[in-house]
């Protein structure tokens, strides 16, 4: 990665993204020693223009950013940085430096796979989720079957808070018969883009 540190007298800007939410979390400089130290550390290291010296992210408040990937743009001369933040990151406490949430809430469906995913690996007694894949693929249709006409009911009947209750239940009723089958929600959203396509 040659980047230009030459344009902007030495610095580069350094855009920070959340690796999972892909929010952006943050912007800072870099310069030269700074980028080398955030390679050698796998920690996000700045040139601090205020202090004039170099400052890792989390140094004094252990909120660190741990570098998943680095990409340079087209002109060689802004870098940005994919991260996974522990803690927040504005030094105001906010969870981004623009005050915004660092969450996606549709990401909440790829952990309630994963939740999914280890009940159906541990099985533990007294899980719903347990029970559903001990009755196996024709019960799991069902509740599948189940929620979708009670989610088309609500819907007819303009039930709006019913329609979102019974929409949820069809989701985790369809996430439970895709782990019992070996996929994922992923799988869909691959089958869809290919569509879209």
């Amino acid at each position: 990665m040659q980047l230009d540190f030459n344009k902007m007298g030495g610095l580069i800007p350094a855009i920070i993204q959340d690796n999972k939410t892909s929010k952006v979390l943050m912007l800072g400089f870099m310069n030269q020693e700074a980028l080398t130290q955030t390679k050698d550390l796998g920690r996000v290291t700045f040139f601090s223009r205020t202090k004039n010296r170099l400052w890792t992210k989390g140094e004094e408040s252990g909120n660190f950013l741990h570098v998943v990937s680095m990409a340079m743009d087209c002109d060689a001369d802004t870098l940005l940085i994919k991260v996974d933040p522990v803690g927040p990151v504005c030094h105001t406490g906010a969870e981004t430096c623009f005050n915004e949430k660092n969450q996606e809430d549709i990401l909440f469906i790829k952990r309630l796979q994963d939740l999914i995913d280890t009940r159906k690996k541990e099985m533990p007694e007294g899980s719903y989720t347990t029970s559903l894949f001990e009755k196996g693929t024709a019960r799991i249709a069902q509740k599948v079957g189940e929620e979708a006409v009670e989610t088309v009911i609500e819907a007819m009947a303009n039930n709006d808070p019913l329609l979102l209750s019974e929409a949820s239940d069809l989701i985790y009723h369809l996430l439970v018969l895709l782990s019992h089958k070996g996929y994922r929600i992923e799988d869909l959203a691959i089958e869809l883009d290919k569509r879209h396509k």
